[in-house]
């Protein structure tokens, strides 16, 4: 289908493109932009006063099939991913079973494919059974589609196991995704701080991360390995993964949509949609994860979507599954961040476009070129959005099949900025709003 997007702001953060104009879309690739000339539509979007931005990337998303169905279905969670401006996804390998197989890999990206919502980037596990103990055939994974290789949160206990796994993925190129998350000093359910102690709740000290992570370093010296470092929650690790870029170690990293507004505060009376991991630190870390990402220290903001069922997340505080719902609150607080500091929306879009690309590299292989911008020629995977409008996160708003997260408008009082009015991937409509089909 040609789809021609007329008088929208062409905004693209890789190129500084910046402009209003129109984008042409035929054979699922861009073939036009600013001034299209003549082009001959099946469908024209009329994108006045409406943002024509690159399809969002975001590097971490649980999709929970196979395995965890009632959580969450494959067809839910990438309907939620296009209703977000989502294009392109990684998921972690902690299915049931986990992703050690080349068949499983196969059949999750056939699945996806199939359903034309998303597109879907699998990490492999990096040990059979994610047990911490026997190396997965990286090869044959990474042949069935796997981008990287993670563990998602279960840890590798035994360093020596870690270590042998970056020599292997030095050897042959591939990255590993660690969470810094020291096994024996994790397991709290809250930050070690006076939150923490006031509630009675258990605390997990920020050594938990600090510790894990300067074993990951040692190891990335000794090995050479490119590693990207998920999920970093606390000022100390900004600053070790700053001196790490400085020093020039393969290391990327992202943080999470939760660590970047909230703090252990937010969590008042035990409110379970709180209950996330890793845990929300203090103010001064939040701080710090904001200026990391500002600077370039942090590569990627993530949504770290993880849908709870009901059931798990209605429990005591201690009890409660962590986790919430992020896919489609993505790009709102990735703008709320650039509001919050006075950065050009050019910034926001750029930490959950382009920059995740650069993390993922070449493992996207033909993609890799056009994904995350909006380059002629390039694959036609566009996010359009109204960033005028705004409107309060309800239950009954999310397309995601979890319906649980922090920033839920009877808990935080306040709505997000931006709304997504239309995703295509591929050249294809995923996502249309409502709002713009009574419109039409």
């Amino acid at each position: 289908m040609k789809i021609l997007i007329q008088n929208g702001r062409l905004l693209d953060p890789a190129s500084g493109l910046d402009q209003t104009g129109d984008l042409a879309i035929a054979s699922g690739r861009i073939v036009g932009l600013g001034q299209v000339g003549d082009f001959s539509a099946d469908r024209t979007i009329d994108a006045t006063g409406l943002v024509v931005a690159p399809g969002l990337v975001d590097l971490a998303a649980r999709l929970r099939e196979p395995g965890h169905e009632h959580e969450g279905l494959l067809e839910s969670e990438l309907a939620a991913a296009a209703a977000g401006g989502v294009t392109s996804l990684v998921c972690p390998p902690d299915t049931d079973p986990a992703l050690d197989e080349p068949g499983l890999v196969e059949m999750l990206k056939f699945r996806a494919r199939k359903l034309s919502r998303c597109r879907l980037f699998p990490l492999g596990a990096i040990t059979r059974g994610l047990a911490g103990e026997t190396l997965t055939e990286m090869a044959e994974l990474t042949e069935a589609g796997c981008v990287a290789f993670s563990q998602a949160n279960e840890p590798i206990r035994n360093t020596l196991t870690l270590q042998r796994a970056m020599q292997y993925a030095a050897s042959f190129g591939y990255a590993l995704w660690l969470h810094a998350r020291d096994p024996w000093l994790s397991g709290g359910v809250a930050a070690s701080g006076a939150v923490a102690t006031r509630l009675g709740l258990s605390g997990e000290p920020v050594a938990a991360e600090t510790v894990a992570l300067h074993t990951i370093l040692e190891l990335v010296r000794a090995t050479g390995a490119r590693v990207h470092l998920c999920r970093i929650s606390s000022a100390a690790g900004v600053d070790l993964v700053r001196r790490a870029k400085q020093e020039g170690l393969p290391v990327t990293a992202d943080v999470s949509i939760n660590s970047l507004h909230l703090t252990d505060v937010d969590i008042g009376y035990f409110n379970p949609a709180f209950r996330l991991q890793p845990p929300l630190r203090q103010q001064r870390d939040r701080d710090a994860l904001r200026q990391g990402l500002a600077d370039g220290t942090l590569d990627a903001l993530v949504s770290d979507h993880n849908p709870v069922s009901t059931d798990e997340k209605h429990l005591p505080f201690a009890e409660a599954t962590p986790g919430a719902t992020g896919l489609e609150l993505l790009l709102s607080l990735a703008l709320r961040w650039a509001q919050d500091e006075g950065l050009p929306m050019a910034r926001a879009l750029d930490v959950i476009t382009a920059r995740p690309v650069k993390v993922l590299g070449g493992a996207l292989g033909s993609l890799s070129a056009s994904a995350g911008r909006l380059v002629e020629g390039g694959v036609g995977d566009v996010c359009v959005f109204d960033p005028q409008a705004s409107g309060a996160v309800t239950p009954e708003r999310l397309v995601s099949q979890g319906k649980h997260t922090p920033f839920a408008f009877d808990i935080t009082g306040f709505e997000l900025p931006g709304q997504v009015r239309f995703t295509l991937v591929a050249g294809t409509v995923a996502y249309e709003s409502l709002l713009t089909e009574a419109a039409a």
